[in-house]
C-alpha cells in the first residue's frame, strides 16, 4: 500500500509531475475558481493517500503516533523497527501539517467562490425580492482523523456498526479541523452520554472505499469500560 518508504512523499507528484503546494491567486471567473478549487482538491487526496500509506506502515508494526518506542529505564524496544517508525512519524507529521493547511485554503477558495457573483454584480440592476434566490450552501470538506483500533463485542460501538479499520471522517460536531489529537471526541462523547451521535466513517469495500454514516449513542451499561467499547487512533 502506497509508495516505497524511500520516496520523498512530502513532494507528492501526479503523473511524474511535482505538485505544487502554493495557493494560485482565485480568479473572479467562476470556471477559473471552480478549477481552482478542484486543484486544491486533487491536492488533499495526495496528501490524504500520503498519510493513509505511511499510517498503514506504522499498523504493521502495532504502533501510533504516541506509542512508546522506549522502554521503562528508557533503551529503545527491541520488539519493533524503532528506525523506521521514527521515519515514518517524521514524515506524517508536516503532511498532517500541510493537509490541515490546505484545508483551511480550500474552505477559503468555496466561499471565495460562493461570494463572488454577489460581488461582481454591483453595476447590475438590482431583482426584486421575490426573484432572489439563496446561495448554494457551502460543501462540507471532511479528511480522515482518526482510525478504529478496536471494537469490543457487545458495545455501543458494534451495535452502531463500527468496524476495525474504520477511518473516522466526523465525529459528531468534531472533524479534522478541531479534534485536538482526539480531546474534542472525548468532550463530545461525555456530552452525548445516552444520546445519539453520527458518526461519519470511510470503510474499505473491494478495491475502493465507501463513507457510511452511523450512530452512536455512548453509554455505560454495556458491560465493559467506557461507554464507547472501541478504540480510536488519532491520524
Amino acid at each position: 500500500m502506497g509508495r516505497p518508504m524511500e520516496a520523498d512523499i512530502h513532494n507528492p507528484s501526479v503523473g511524474g509531475q511535482a505538485v505544487n503546494t502554493a495557493s494560485p491567486v482565485a480568479s473572479s471567473n467562476g470556471t477559473s475558481s471552480r478549477e481552482h478549487i478542484l486543484a486544491l482538491m486533487q491536492r488533499k487526496e495526495i496528501l490524504e493517500g500520503e498519510i493513509n500509506a505511511l499510517s498503514a506502515v506504522l499498523d504493521t508494526h502495532g504502533v501510533n503516533m504516541q506509542t512508546p518506542l522506549t522502554t521503562f529505564d528508557g533503551y529503545p524496544r527491541d520488539d519493533i523497527d524503532v528506525a523506521q517508525i521514527r521515519t515514518t512519524r517524521a514524515r506524517i507529521i508536516p503532511l498532517v501539517n500541510d493537509l490541515k493547511a490546505l484545508m483551511g485554503e480550500i474552505e477559503k477558495a468555496l466561499h471565495a467562490h460562493h461570494a463572488g457573483p454577489a460581488g461582481s454584480s454591483a453595476t447590475a440592476a438590482p431583482a426584486a425580492p421575490s426573484a432572489q434566490t439563496a446561495p448554494p450552501p457551502t460543501p462540507v470538506i471532511e479528511a480522515v482523523f482518526a482510525v478504529v483500533n478496536i471494537v469490543f463485542p457487545s458495545s455501543p460501538a458494534e451495535e452502531a456498526g463500527l468496524k476495525p479499520g474504520d477511518k473516522v471522517k466526523r465525529f459528531g460536531s468534531v472533524g479534522a479541523l478541531n479534534h485536538e489529537k482526539l480531546a474534542k471526541v472525548a468532550t463530545e462523547v461525555r456530552q452525548h452520554e445516552n444520546r445519539p451521535i453520527s458518526v461519519l466513517v470511510s470503510r474499505a469495500f473491494g478495491n475502493g472505499e465507501q463513507d457510511l454514516e452511523l450512530t452512536l449513542t455512548p453509554r455505560r451499561d454495556w458491560g465493559g469500560q467506557g461507554t464507547l467499547g472501541c478504540h480510536l487512533l488519532p491520524l
